[in-house]
């Protein structure tokens, strides 16, 4: 009797120290994705002398615009997965006064170690 006790404590002990990560991968946990979903061929559709307008139809608005004009839109995806990295991916379109599209930068998905 005292050794069933003193295993079945033993296992508690170890789930609960060494296997937090396993019993974190047992729990459910949604997919979070924010912003922007932007997809390869619709950003492959951008290219520079785009209106603004023709720029949000293709891409839909920005989450982001530059605070002090419209010169400057920025597009950012974050997915977190349930059990995997943070990605966040960010295209920042540059217009100039006439809003034409002037610069694309295009940043690949970063991923966090969160």
């Amino acid at each position: 009797m005292r050794r069933k006790i003193l295993t079945a404590a033993t296992a508690a002990l170890l789930l609960t120290t060494a296997g937090c990560s396993m019993l974190e991968r047992v729990v459910y946990r949604p997919d979070i994705n924010q912003g922007n979903y932007l997809v390869a061929t619709d950003v492959s559709k951008i290219h520079t002398g785009m209106s603004q307008q023709q720029v949000a139809y293709t891409l839909g608005t920005p989450m982001m615009s530059d605070p002090f004009g419209s010169n400057v839109w920025y597009y950012v995806f974050r997915q977190e997965p349930g059990h995997e990295k943070v990605k966040q991916q960010t295209l920042t379109l540059t217009f100039n006064s006439s809003g034409i599209l002037t610069n694309i930068d295009n940043k690949p998905a970063l991923t966090n170690t969160n």
